[in-house]
């Protein structure tokens, strides 16, 4: 055991000696956090509509109406005044205005007649995000338009109640799962694989094969410490994404408890599967080649950015056996909807059983002798 933990404080010396490979290993999550919480999952403020109005009735300014009321309280949209049909579709289609409202002749006529009337709406499709929102908005506005003044006794349609379980969650907040995991698994990629092919290379491990130590006390000492690494990353990126997220549930002893068990699932589970990788690998490029594969291979099918329920088939068998599966499904339960240890007793059954299977598997490749 005092070999074991001889090699732990050793790597953990190591590891704390450099404080800008520290820096690095979270500074990239965070960032992610940060740019990407903000730039995606946020509703369309301040696009430019134009209306050109062929009418000038009364149903006409009801829209119009509805337009300011649209400015003024959720800012989606803000309108310009066009004469001409041809010139706002111009304007659309060269990205000056994002849509154009088009009221025609006899409109208001045509609602006071019950003589199907329309209202056209030139969108730029090209962009789903911004045109689906702006559809979005104007299906609203249409549907208040068609409501009667004065309501039936009976109600003659149907209609759908929306329960939500949980306060609103912006994308700030469902982004910080997939960049608490991308947090550790670069330090499990740094700390553990690059390091371990790097002392291997450098002769270190030659220094430890002329000593007693066994070969379990060996693989189980480096990935200790690599664990220990991942958890420290782990910890550091919960506590300050929670802050930028303005999430207090994680300071609740209890959520806390759920989340370092996780975590270490999740630590022992990366490592595993690291030093599976890198067992017999020799050339300190590999790992550093492999980076960007293993991220692209594991942290995109996991349904970090996008639900599972989307995917093709082989790509969800894929996500079926990636660790970043069930450590982002974890999180998300524990952070987002406080669901306990029964919401992720199955995660953290298959992070730690994975973990441990890949060390038992590794451990008869690792090579005892030089």
């Amino acid at each position: 055991m005092n070999r074991l933990l001889a090699i732990v404080e050793r790597e953990m010396r190591k590891f704390f000696r450099s404080p800008m490979l520290m820096i690095m290993s979270l500074m990239m999550p965070i960032m992610q956090l940060l740019i990407m919480g903000n730039a995606f999952g946020g509703k369309i403020v301040g696009a430019r509509v134009a209306v050109v109005d062929y009418d000038h009735g009364p149903q006409a300014v009801r829209i119009r109406e509805g337009f300011d009321s649209i400015a003024v309280n959720i800012k989606t949209f803000t309108t310009v005044e066009y004469t001409d049909e041809n010139k706002a579709r111009e304007d659309v289609r060269t990205g000056k205005i994002d849509g154009a409202v088009i009221i025609p002749v006899q409109y208001s006529r045509r609602v006071y007649a019950h003589d199907a009337p329309r209202i056209g709406f030139v969108v730029d499709n090209s962009d789903l995000f911004t045109s689906g929102s702006l559809e979005a908005e104007m299906q609203s506005l249409v549907a208040a338009l068609t409501t009667p003044v004065i309501q039936p006794r009976l109600a003659n349609q149907i209609a759908l109640e929306v329960v939500e379980l949980y306060p609103y969650v912006n994308y700030l907040k469902f982004l910080l799962p997939a960049c608490i995991a991308l947090a550790m698994y670069i330090s499990v990629m740094i700390g553990g694989g690059m390091l371990y092919i790097d002392d291997k290379a450098r002769g270190v491990h030659e220094g430890y094969l002329v000593t007693p130590i066994t070969k379990i006390e060996l693989v189980f000492g480096l990935n200790m410490a690599s664990a220990i690494k991942a958890t420290l990353s782990g910890i550091c990126l919960t506590v300050i994404g929670s802050l930028m997220a303005g999430l207090g549930i994680i300071f609740h002893p209890w959520v806390l408890l759920q989340l370092l068990t996780l975590i270490l699932g999740t630590s022992i589970a990366f490592n595993g599967m690291m030093f599976l990788l890198m067992v017999r690998v020799e050339d300190p490029l590999t790992p550093r080649a492999m980076f960007g594969v293993l991220n692209m291979l594991l942290f995109y099918p996991s349904g970090a950015m996008y639900p599972i329920a989307s995917f093709p088939w082989w790509l969800r068998s894929l996500s079926v056996v990636d660790p970043f599966t069930y450590c982002i499904h974890g999180f998300k339960s524990i952070i987002l909807k406080d669901g306990g240890f029964q919401a992720i007793q199955f995660d953290l059954i298959f992070l730690y059983a994975f973990g441990f299977g890949t060390l038992l598997i590794a451990t008869p490749l690792f090579k005892r002798t030089l």
